[in-house]
């Protein structure tokens, strides 16, 4: 006799009435998830990934949305027949999700302690029973000082810690099964690698099943034990993490393989004469605090200095300080041999011409309201002088098919766009200006790999074709080992180490930046298993 599984999708069919239609987000999806395993279900934004994990959950607004097929087996009944109160007792006690922004998901006006309370005192846990659980998985989860952060709020802890809190509510009640719906997209690598690292040892320890969802390859050899691969809204593809990254049979895993960053050739920079960016000794400091200590760096026209780092290390600090969005205690920043730390307002605005920011989240950074040709021509508002307003249609044109979208997009607004789309927005309004550099502070960190492959081949044509020197902030060391000229590594504000990309991939001298580098994750499951081994 077979054993059932511990929680099975049979044949699970979604659908949204949309003003355009109807759209079939999941269709006849099947996978099973047994007790201890791993089960990642791997694929791009708008492969119904998260779609079908949010039927298990019962959160999808009916309508628009619509299950138009399907089971969801779970202790021998189907959720999908279960009544609001039968599905209230189980979500959070018996299957837990922690989502992927955990400052969208956190009570901003309750203490961490209250919210983890509350999980517990929802489904009959006496209070002081709750009171003293919630102690032990602060605990248990690594936050330090648990008796005192219990009576924060969850702006006063990082990102990393804030995702934490997340895992020690879900396993409040100590469930049967855990939904991680990108879990450590937006953390950086060491952050990241002791999230999967916990996550791991919660499994082992209580034996639950773990259901993650990921587009992130170097995730799914680390921790997974099958892999579903969706993409369209269908499975294409099941199998072990090893299968399917050294034998992918669907079109669709296969350019998602060979779009992971990290394997190709290394630039070879030559340094010229005269930097266009000089920065000597800046420092800042907010009370005891030094976010920046004595920085100094240099930056080539036409070359990518790569600032990489934990989270408070001081890489958006740096970036803050240059544009002036911050000031300096001390120190210079020679823009063309001028110090921008030392401008006038009215030089500092002719400045900001030649010096332009892509920031990470282009949802918050693209007003909402502007069409997407306002948002572009805004910058020859602000600066007449660059284009006459009767060629603003035109150049507007020109810099969306520079960025690889079409001129009809002007018309339309941010929200209609994807999230790589966006972000080439944000690239072609950074452009208007004609810049000579660009400060991009984690502008590929949540785009999905074949998405963040198109983004950063972008800029290596803008860095070739226009002379444009590159600031590139990020915590991705692939995407920083295929774009970058040179690194500079920063921990607790000040320079760790700086030099070539080979040299710091290849020899770092720094026990930080070793770390740093032993902490990323390969898609390779193969030479992930080996790392890790090594590392043990």
């Amino acid at each position: 006799m077979t054993m059932a599984h511990l929680l099975e999708v049979r044949n699970l069919s979604v659908r949204f009435h949309t003003a355009h239609g109807i759209v079939d987000a999941v269709k006849n999806v099947s996978w099973y998830l047994d007790r201890g395993e791993t089960l990642a279900i791997l694929g791009e934004s708008g492969s119904g990934k998260s779609v079908s994990s949010s039927a298990i959950m019962n959160l999808i607004d009916c309508p628009p949305g619509e299950i138009a097929s399907g089971e969801i087996m779970f202790d021998g009944r189907d959720l999908l027949k279960a009544s609001a109160e039968e599905r209230r007792r189980i979500n959070g006690k018996r299957i837990a999700m922690i989502f992927q922004d955990p400052l969208s998901h956190l009570n901003p006006v309750y203490t961490v302690g209250w919210q983890l309370r509350e999980v517990m005192l929802v489904h009959g846990v006496a209070p002081a029973e709750a009171a003293s659980r919630g102690l032990d998985l602060m605990r248990r989860v690594g936050i330090p000082e648990p008796e005192g952060s219990l009576g924060k709020y969850p702006h006063e802890f990082s990102g990393g810690q804030r995702q934490r809190i997340m895992i020690a509510m879900a396993l409040a009640m100590k469930p049967d099964i855990i939904i991680a719906d990108e879990p450590t997209t937006a953390l950086d690598v060491t952050v990241q690698a002791e999230v999967l690292r916990l996550l791991e040892e919660l499994q082992e320890e209580m034996g639950l099943g773990l259901v993650l969802i990921t587009h992130d390859l170097g995730v799914v050899a680390e921790i997974a034990d099958r892999v579903v691969v969706m993409n369209g809204g269908e499975i294409v593809e099941s199998g072990t993490p090893s299968e399917i990254y050294h034998n992918a049979k669907h079109p669709y895993t296969r350019r998602l393989i060979s779009a992971a960053p990290g394997r190709g050739e290394m630039n070879a920079p030559v340094r010229g004469a005269d930097p266009v960016l000089k920065v000597d000794r800046a420092t800042k400091t907010y009370g005891t605090f030094k976010a920046l200590n004595e920085v100094s760096f240099e930056l080539q026209k036409g070359e990518v200095l790569a600032v990489v780092g934990e989270s408070g290390s001081g890489k958006s600090t740096v970036a803050k300080a240059i544009l002036r969005l911050i000031e300096a205690d001390s120190g210079q920043a020679l823009w063309k041999g001028r110090d921008l730390f030392k401008m006038s307002p009215r030089d500092l605005y002719a400045m900001r011409r030649d010096i332009q920011m892509v920031f990470q989240d282009p949802t918050q950074s693209l007003n909402p309201r502007m069409s997407i040709f306002q948002i572009i021509s805004e910058a020859w508002v602000i600066h007449p002088e660059i284009l006459p307003k009767a060629k603003w249609r035109d150049r507007v044109a020109e810099l969306l098919a520079q960025v690889g979208l079409s001129p009809e997009h002007a018309r339309r607004y941010p929200h209609q766009f994807s999230g790589g789309q966006r972000q080439r927005i944000a690239i072609a309004r950074a452009l208007a200006l004609e810049p000579e550099m660009i400060i991009a502070d984690e502008a590929v960190s949540a785009l999905d790999v074949s998405i963040q492959a198109q983004v950063i081949d972008l800029l290596g044509k803008l860095k070739r074709e226009l002379g444009i020197a590159f600031i590139f902030i990020a915590h991705d060391l692939p995407v920083v080992r295929d774009f970058a000229d040179h690194v500079m590594v920063m921990e607790k504000g000040r320079v760790v180490e700086i030099g070539t990309v080979r040299e710091i991939f290849d020899n770092p001298r720094e026990l930080y930046t070793r770390r740093l580098l032993a902490a990323g994750l390969d898609p390779d499951p193969e030479v992930q298993k080996a790392r890790r081994l090594a590392v043990a």
